[in-house]
C-alpha cells in the first residue's frame, strides 16, 4: 500500500483521532472486533490467518482483534475453527503475527474465552461441555455438566494461563465475553439456576466473573489491556435485563480489574436471537443498538466499543461525535474493505467497498459476498497489479462477475469495453435488490459503476452483442458473463407459470392466491412471498427441502422463517413440483413428496416458479471456434498463481472465457471470484 495522501478534513474528523485505552495509544477510533474467521490451522494463526488481520493492518485500522471464541481450556472446543490458547504450542505463532500487526503501527488484542454450554461434547476433544446449570442450549444442542467447585477453579486458572500466553505472545491486551459464553452463563438467569455461592442473586451470579478478572489480572500485570464483551441487556422476559446489567457492570468496574466495555446486545443461543440480537442480519436495521448502548454510557466510567451492524462510515462516525462510544468496532465492514480507514484518510469514503448486510461472511465464514480477496489474502492481494503488457479486454454482460471482470481487467490497466444488453449495469442484482428486504445488495452493483468510471472502462448499455460486434473490436481478450435466464425446461406445464424475476422486476402483478415454488432453498423465491403477502395477497410457498430457506447463511435463513411464520404464509416442505394445469379460473399444481412418491395437488389463481438459471451462451458458443484457446478455462491454473492459455488453434486472435451464471446457476459470489480470478492474470 502507497503512503496516505494528507487530507485536510482528517485533522477534524472524530474517526480519525487517537484514543489512549491505558497505556495503548490507539492512532485512530475504528477496530475490528473478535470473530471466528476459520482460517486457523488446527488452532493456530498461521500464515492465512496472519495475512487476514495484517492486511486490515495496513488498511489503517487502529486495532485488530483475533480470536473470536478462542480457547482457554480443552474443554471449550466447537469442533474447530477457533484458536487453542490452552497450551504454549501457540506462543510463536501469536509473535509472529503481534510483530506483523505493530509493524503498520496498529494494536492487538485477542479474546480468551470458555465456551461452557456453547462447546460440543461430539467433537474437538470429545469432553462434556461445562455450565454454571444443567441447561441445554437450543443452538449447540448439548446437555452439560453442572460445574463443581473444581471445575470452577480449573477454568478460572485456565483463563489466567490463555490471558498469559496472549502477552507471552507480544499482544496488546486480552478480552473476555458474557454473552452465551461461559462467564455469561453464570451472570444469567436464564442459565444459572445454581443455590450456592454462585447463584442467585446478581453478586453472586457476577462472582465467577470477577474472580475470572482477578486471575487474569494477576497472571498479566497492570500494563496489559483487559476488558469484557459485555451483554447490557438480554432483552428476554426472565433473562439479564439493562438495570441487572448496569449493575454487574458496577461490580466488575469495581474491582479495577477492567480498562474498557466492549458492549453487545441481546443473546446467541439459538439462531433467531443471533440474526435479531448479537450480530444483526439482513431484516434489522444498520446500527440497531446504539440508543441502548448510549443509555448504558451514562451508567459506567469505564471507556466503550461498539460493534454490531455498524456498516458504513456516517454511522460510525457519529457513534463517536454523538459521545455513545470510543472506539466503533466495524468488523464486517473490514471483511468487505480492510482498507476503509486508508480511504477516510485519503479522502476516498466514496471509494470504500460498502458492506451489503448479505450476512455471507456469516455463511461462508469471512468471505465477503464481493470482495474476492477477503480470506483469500496470501493468493489473491486486495490491491491488483498491473500487468506487464496492456491489451484490449471486451466484457459482455454487466452482472456481478462481468462488471467485476472489467474493475480487474482496467486495474491491470487494460483497455476495456463493457458491453451489456440492459439499459442499467447490474444484472440478477437489480432483481434481488427489489425485493425489498434485499435493497441494500444494490451497493455491489453501485460501488462497482463508480470504480469503472474512475478507471475509464468503456461502458456501453442497451447493445445485444452478437460474435460479429465482439470480433470488430478486434479484442486480446473476451470474458463472456452473460449470466442465465430463469429455469423452466424441468416442469411440465411451464408455460402457465410466472417467474420469480417477472414478480421482483415488476413485468407481472400477483394475483390475490399465489403459490411460490422454491426449488433452490436461496432468498429469492422467499423474497418474493414476504413481498407479495405484505401487498395482501395470500400466498402459499413450496419447496422440495426439509424445510424452508435451506441453502443460506443462518441469519437470513431465520429471518426468512420468522417473517413467513408472521405473515401466515402456508409453507409446504418435502414436496416436488412435476406438473401444472390450467383449471377453471386458476392453476392446479401436482406435487410429488419427496419420502413416500404420494402425489397431491394444490389450486391457485397463479403459480411462481424459482429453480435456478440456465446460462445464457449463444455469444460463447458462437465464439468458441475462433478463439485461441476454444473457449476452454483451465481450472487448476485459474485456481492457482498463474493462468495457463492453451494454443488449441494456433492462429487464433483473442482468448475466451465464460464466468458466473453463464457456466452454471451459482450465487453472487461464484460470479465475482471467477471475474477477479481470470481477470488478474490477464
Amino acid at each position: 500500500m502507497t503512503d496516505p495522501v494528507p487530507n485536510l478534513a482528517a485533522k477534524t474528523d472524530p474517526l480519525l483521532q487517537p484514543f489512549r485505552l491505558k497505556q495503548l495509544v490507539l492512532k485512530n477510533r475504528i477496530v475490528s472486533t473478535s470473530h471466528a474467521s476459520m482460517l486457523d490451522d488446527h488452532g493456530l494463526p498461521l500464515e492465512r490467518y496472519q495475512s487476514y488481520h495484517e492486511e486490515k493492518a495496513k488498511g489503517g485500522v487502529a486495532m485488530t482483534m483475533i480470536g473470536g471464541s478462542a480457547m482457554t481450556s480443552v474443554d471449550s472446543s466447537w469442533g474447530g475453527g477457533q484458536l487453542d490458547l490452552s497450551n504454549d504450542r501457540i506462543i510463536p505463532h501469536l509473535q509472529q503475527l503481534s510483530e506483523r500487526i505493530h509493524r503498520h503501527g496498529a494494536a492487538v488484542m485477542t479474546q480468551v474465552s470458555h465456551l461452557g454450554r456453547r462447546a460440543t461434547a461430539f467433537g474437538g476433544n470429545w469432553l462434556p461441555a461445562l455450565a454454571p446449570s444443567r441447561v441445554r442450549e437450543t443452538r449447540n444442542r448439548n446437555f452439560p455438566k453442572e460445574m463443581d467447585l473444581a471445575d470452577i477453579e480449573r477454568v478460572i486458572r485456565d483463563y489466567a494461563e490463555a490471558a498469559a500466553r496472549a502477552m507471552e505472545g507480544g499482544l496488546d491486551g486480552v478480552q473476555t465475553v458474557t454473552g452465551g459464553h461461559l462467564i455469561g452463563q453464570f451472570l444469567s438467569p436464564l442459565t444459572n439456576r445454581r443455590s450456592d455461592a454462585f447463584g442467585g442473586s446478581t453478586e453472586n451470579r457476577a462472582r465467577f466473573g470477577i474472580m475470572v478478572h482477578e486471575a487474569i489480572r494477576r497472571a498479566v500485570g497492570d500494563r496489559a489491556v483487559v476488558g469484557i464483551r459485555f451483554v447490557i441487556n438480554e432483552a428476554t422476559e426472565g433473562g439479564l435485563s439493562f438495570e441487572e446489567a448496569v449493575k454487574t457492570a458496577e461490580l466488575l468496574q469495581s474491582e479495577g480489574t477492567l480498562d474498557y466495555f466492549d458492549t453487545i446486545y441481546g443473546r446467541m443461543d439459538t439462531d433467531l436471537a443471533l440474526s435479531e440480537h448479537n450480530m444483526p442480519g439482513l431484516f434489522q436495521k444498520n446500527a440497531p443498538y446504539l440508543a441502548e448502548v448510549a443509555n448504558f454510557r451514562a451508567c459506567t466510567k469505564l471507556p466503550l466499543i461498539h460493534a454490531g451492524g455498524i456498516r458504513d462510515v456516517a454511522t460510525a462516525r457519529h457513534a463517536i461525535r454523538e459521545n455513545v462510544v470510543d472506539l466503533v468496532g466495524m468488523t464486517r465492514a473490514h471483511i468487505a474493505d480492510p482498507h476503509l480507514v486508508s480511504k477516510i484518510e485519503r479522502g476516498e469514503e466514496d471509494r470504500i467497498r460498502p458492506c451489503v448486510g448479505a450476512s455471507y461472511c456469516l455463511y461462508k465464514k469471512v468471505h465477503c459476498i464481493h470482495n474476492p480477496s477477503t480470506a483469500h489474502e496470501t493468493v489473491w492481494p486486495h490491491v491488483v497489479e498491473p500487468a506487464e503488457t496492456r491489451k484490449k479486454v471486451v466484457v459482455i454482460g454487466g452482472g456481478p462477475g462481468g462488471l467485476e471482470a472489467a474493475r480487474v481487467s482496467a486495474e491491470r490497466g487494460h483497455a476495456v469495453i463493457l458491453l451489456e444488453a440492459a439499459q442499467k449495469l447490474g444484472g440478477q442484482v437489480l432483481i434481488a435488490a427489489a425485493a425489498s428486504d434485499r435493497r441494500d445488495l444494490i451497493g455491489i452493483v453501485e460501488w462497482r459503476e463508480r470504480e469503472l468510471a474512475r478507471l475509464g472502462v468503456d461502458v456501453r448499455t442497451n447493445i445485444y452483442a452478437d460474435s460479429a460486434a465482439v470480433l470488430a473490436e478486434s479484442p486480446d481478450a473476451v470474458i463472456v458473463g452473460t449470466g442465465g435466464i430463469p429455469d423452466t425446461e424441468w416442469l411440465e406445464g411451464a408455460e402457465l407459470c410466472d417467474t420469480v424475476w417477472d414478480l421482483l422486476s415488476g413485468l407481472v402483478p400477483g394475483k390475490q392466491d399465489i403459490l411460490v415454488y422454491d426449488g433452490t432453498g436461496r432468498q429469492a423465491a422467499p423474497s418474493c412471498a414476504l413481498d407479495l403477502a405484505r401487498k395482501g395477497m395470500k400466498v402459499t410457498i413450496a419447496t422440495p427441502d426439509e424445510a424452508l430457506a435451506v441453502e443460506m447463511t443462518y441469519q437470513d435463513k431465520t429471518g426468512f422463517r420468522k417473517h413467513v411464520a408472521e405473515l401466515e404464509i402456508e409453507t409446504k416442505v418435502q414436496v416436488r413440483l412435476i406438473k401444472v394445469v390450467r383449471q377453471g379460473n386458476g392453476m392446479l399444481a401436482t406435487f410429488r413428496n419427496e419420502l413416500t412418491d404420494r402425489e397431491s395437488t394444490h389450486l391457485a389463481q397463479q403459480i411462481i416458479i424459482e429453480n435456478g438459471t440456465v446460462p445464457v451462451d449463444t455469444l460463447y458458443t458462437d465464439l468458441r471456434d475462433r478463439s485461441r484457446n476454444q473457449g476452454v478455462t483451465d481450472i487448476r491454473s485459474m485456481i492457482g498463481q498463474t493462468l495457463e492459455i492453451e494454443d488449441r488453434k494456433p492462429g487464433g486472435g483473442f482468448i475466451l472465457h465464460r464466468i458466473g451464471d453463464a457456466v452454471a446457476s451459482r450465487d453472487v459470489y461464484s460470479a465475482i471470484y471467477e471475474g477477479y480470478r481470470l481477470c488478474s492474470r490477464l
